[in-house]
């Protein structure tokens, strides 16, 4: 059942794309996730949306920034944990740099990226705040593969003493812990300001009666376009389509049959 608009907090997926769009909160907010300092950061567009072609699956990115330096950052909330994060992750690398080919660029020039699923669980059970994957050499883990692709967890569930003292506040306040540092008191009252503005309300409103009208209109038929899509791309295996498109083997094997040669 989907909150009330009043309950919204900064995880809930329509409160932090809205809170995010704003560099004031989007800027720190990645520079203290990579521990590193932005120039500046620049939206493409609000909300990112990828469309590879007219029967593939929209990629719809929670927060999509560039930060004029040839790099991109994809943001996602993520509290549900019956989803297969690690192959999503795979999928959305995958779609980010295919709409960069898709524009007319030569593959030398994709854009290094970081792909950062913020999680309200442990999904490895590790203990761990943060787990970044890079691709790298199993014989020699000094060896990188440098394809500038790197992939970011975060779980605000952590408890080793892994991450800086700011960090740990923020996850924390993510997770429904009162504010403890400036700037999460600042996102609380974003969050705040948020929930008085009217525009928003009806924004959200809308949003909830345009998924449930997509819904009763027959979602499976999209699972089955985007499987069809990703079946000709000939990349996925049947069991990984499955677990993106959240069909059963037996649907995609059956689509994939009727797939012309």
């Amino acid at each position: 059942m989907e909150k009330a608009f009043e309950e919204l907090q900064i995880k809930d997926d329509f409160m932090f794309s809205v809170i995010m769009r704003n560099p004031k909160f989007c800027k720190p907010f990645l520079e203290r996730i990579l521990g590193i300092k932005i120039s500046r950061i620049e939206y493409p567009k609000s909300q990112e949306t990828i469309d590879i072609s007219a029967d593939a699956k929209s990629v719809r990115l929670d927060i999509y920034v560039e930060d004029g330096k040839e790099t991109v950052y994809n943001i996602e909330m993520q509290t549900a944990e019956n989803r297969n994060l690690p192959k999503r992750t795979r999928y959305y690398q995958g779609m980010i740099d295919l709409n960069i080919l898709e524009k007319g660029d030569n593959y030398k020039d994709l854009k290094r990226s970081f792909v950062i699923f913020v999680c309200t669980f442990d999904l490895f059970g590790e203990g761990r705040h943060i787990y970044t994957f890079e691709n790298r050499c199993i014989q020699n883990l000094d060896l990188g593969l440098g394809d500038d692709t790197t992939k970011i967890i975060l779980n605000t569930k952590g408890t080793m003493d892994d991450v800086t003292p700011e960090m740990k506040k923020l996850l924390n306040f993510i997770d429904g812990k009162e504010p403890e540092d400036d700037f999460t008191r600042e996102l609380d009252e974003a969050v705040q300001s948020v929930r008085k503005n009217e525009k928003w309300r009806l924004d959200y409103m809308t949003l909830q009666m345009n998924y449930q009208e997509k819904y009763e209109q027959g979602i499976e038929h999209e699972k089955e376009k985007t499987a069809r899509r990703l079946i000709e791309l000939g990349r996925f295996s049947i069991e990984e389509i499955a677990d993106v498109t959240e069909l059963s083997v037996e649907k995609v094997k059956e689509i994939a049959e009727l797939q012309p040669v």
